[in-house]
């Protein structure tokens, strides 16, 4: 190429790019493969737009660096996407998603809700109608649906209402493409003919060669990718024919089915579905999981926005922040939401620990859909407080098993999960703090008994003249609570014998946090019988480790693992609270030095029977 059409070929380049660059990313996708191969042609023209198009998302790039598009934001509203918001690439997951379309398989993800699995499913489609691999492989035609309107359907109007929206769908993915139906296509779309299950596998019997011209389907037919989200809410009464009928799709052979590949998604699986047991198990379903957020993952998210914006994240706010949450993808974005748009911290400082305690704070009192769907979930079913406050509380373990249907049930709703040890945890410390704050009662009825007669007027009373928390006196005081009140701790309404211990003492340090203007929050384990509260106030921590009575070998080593948090912590004195529930058994006050730390051991015996004069009296 000689000077003068070097310069005339730049000169092309400028004019189409200036147009090209405002062409939809779907009608590129589908005109991309018709170009690429042109590069190789002598056309200057022909090569000039060819690789305009190649590189369109450079230049899209280029304009947003000079300052044409907005800033982008931590998404909690539904589906994310990179042009608005900050996303966590799941490469590794999306890479084996793709492996598994290409092999054909029947995929079925069911996770919690806001775990990202639209966001997912959605860029697995994108992946699917990428040029390179449409090159490199047949077409894949995605057909996308929803099933989250259909659960009170009857049959017929389910498959009416399918007969409506698969051809919607299909049409969608042909407009993205920048294609027309064929006049036999838009003749099978008009007049589908799906009445039940058996008329929709005939359906797509057709479908297939009239997507693409007769001649190219004939030798390479596309391969139809069906993608329903919101799985859950098909009709109970549709369920079994709809799952035998793509069972018998799948068994005709890889190479002509229809659909050849589907991606299943929802939050209950097929076998919770299948509520009187009446189907056989959808054994072709290959399952596909899509865990929570990594450390190095909410990393990545993180930098996205330093990178974009200039303001740092201190390293131990992200450590804490992973830790707080356990990588839940809602729970990380707003943690990050709050702390970059609500807090109003100037984008030139870092962002520190005593930020992260402010987004903390207001996470954990707000009312958010993640939590919202959280506390409706643990009332599903009486079973659930119990189950949920052993493993928070005892130290019996619960085993892991999703055989029970206690267990999967709650860890189906990603409330708790399975242990490196193979027992349950709760997931995180936010959850185990809104559940607790969930089952305590209102009004125990006890309220006014908090405070001594010969005590402080309220619980300011417990802070020193230097701004201190008489942590110590807080906590003597709250046993002498416990004593005064004697019996009636038992009577405390909805409360499980078992946990009214607990209970008063989360009511108790709520009151005592609101008064005095403090914060509380749970840190980890959550699980194995240990409940660490953290109180913070004027930017010290207080640090209280709860537990139930096993026996004395068990009080005892329970002490050192708290003088290692503390001394993790930077702290010096730790306070470990120890309910018994024994018949008979006395209060015990101690002190104790492991590590440098102070150790203040308070064993608080919980009543366990109504006096026979009291039982028949009314309830506070």
């Amino acid at each position: 190429m000689n000077f003068f059409s070097l310069v005339f070929w730049e000169w092309q380049f400028c004019v189409i790019h200036h147009y090209i660059s405002s062409i939809s990313n779907a009608t590129i996708n589908a005109i991309l493969p018709r170009f690429l191969p042109s590069l190789q042609t002598n056309s200057l023209w022909v090569q000039t737009i060819a690789l305009t198009l190649h590189r369109k998302p450079a230049i899209l790039l280029r304009k947003r660096e000079n300052g044409n598009r907005k800033m982008r934001h931590f998404g909690t509203h539904g589906p994310v996407n990179t042009i608005d918001n900050y996303v966590v690439a799941r490469t590794e997951r999306l890479d084996d998603f793709i492996k598994r379309i290409k092999l054909g398989r029947y995929i079925v993800l069911f996770a919690p809700r806001q775990t990202g699995k639209t966001t997912f499913f959605q860029d697995a489609i994108t992946a699917l109608e990428a040029p390179a691999l449409q090159a490199e492989d047949a077409d894949y035609f995605p057909i996308q649906l929803n099933f989250q309107e259909y659960a009170n359907l009857a049959p017929d109007a389910f498959y009416t209402t399918l007969a409506e929206e698969l051809p919607q769908a299909i049409n969608r993915t042909l407009q993205e493409r920048g294609e027309l139906p064929a006049p036999q296509l838009e003749n099978l779309l008009e007049n589908p003919g799906i009445t039940d299950n058996i008329a929709m596998r005939r359906f797509f019997e057709k479908l297939p060669t009239l997507l693409v011209a007769e001649e190219i389907a004939a030798a390479s037919p596309p391969r139809v990718v069906l993608i329903i989200d919101e799985f859950d809410g098909i009709p109970q009464t549709v369920l079994s024919g709809f799952l035998n009928t793509l069972r018998r799709i799948y068994l005709s052979g890889r190479e002509i089915r229809c659909p050849y590949s589907v991606g299943i998604i929802g939050v209950k699986s097929i076998t919770q579905l299948n509520y009187d047991r009446s189907i056989s198990p959808f054994n072709i379903q290959d399952e596909f999981t899509l865990p929570n957020f990594t450390l190095d993952q909410v990393q990545e998210l993180l930098a996205q926005y330093t990178e974009e914006v200039g303001q740092p994240f201190a390293p131990d706010v992200v450590e804490k922040l992973y830790q707080q949450t356990a990588g839940q993808p809602f729970l990380v974005n707003r943690f990050a939401q709050i702390l970059t748009e609500e807090l109003d911290i100037p984008k030139t400082e870092t962002i520190l620990m005593q930020h992260f305690l402010a987004a903390q704070a207001r996470l954990l009192t707000e009312r958010n859909t993640n939590i919202e769907h959280l506390i409706t979930n643990v009332r599903r079913d009486p079973r659930f407080e119990r189950t949920l406050m052993r493993i928070a509380f005892y130290e019996s373990n619960i085993n892991f098993t999703l055989h029970n249907e206690v267990i999967s049930e709650l860890a189906t709703y990603g409330i708790i999960k399975q242990g490196e040890d193979g027992m349950c945890q709760i997931l995180n410390p936010i959850y185990l703090h809104c559940i607790i704050q969930a089952f305590k009662p209102l009004i125990n009825g006890l309220e006014d008994e908090y405070l001594p007669e010969d005590g402080p007027i309220d619980f300011t009373g417990y802070i020193t003249e230097t701004g201190q928390l008489q942590m110590h006196t807080l906590i003597e005081n709250f046993k002498d609570f416990i004593a005064r009140a004697g019996f009636r701790v038992l009577q405390v309404p909805d409360t499980p014998q078992e946990f009214v211990g607990q209970y008063l003492l989360f009511a108790y340090l709520d009151e005592f946090v609101r008064m005095v203007r403090a914060t509380m929050h749970l840190e980890v384990p959550t699980g194995r019988g240990r409940t660490d509260i953290i109180i913070g106030h004027q930017g010290r921590k207080y640090i209280i480790e709860t537990k139930v009575w096993r026996n004395e070998r068990a009080y005892e080593a329970g002490k050192q693992p708290l003088a290692a948090y503390l001394t993790l912590e930077g702290e010096r004195e730790g306070y470990y609270i120890v309910f018994d529930y024994r018949q008979k058994s006395d209060p015990r006050v101690e002190t104790d030095t492991l590590e440098g730390c102070t150790i203040r051991s308070y064993l608080i015996p919980i009543v366990q029977e109504v006096p026979s004069h009291a039982a028949t009296q009314p309830k506070a």
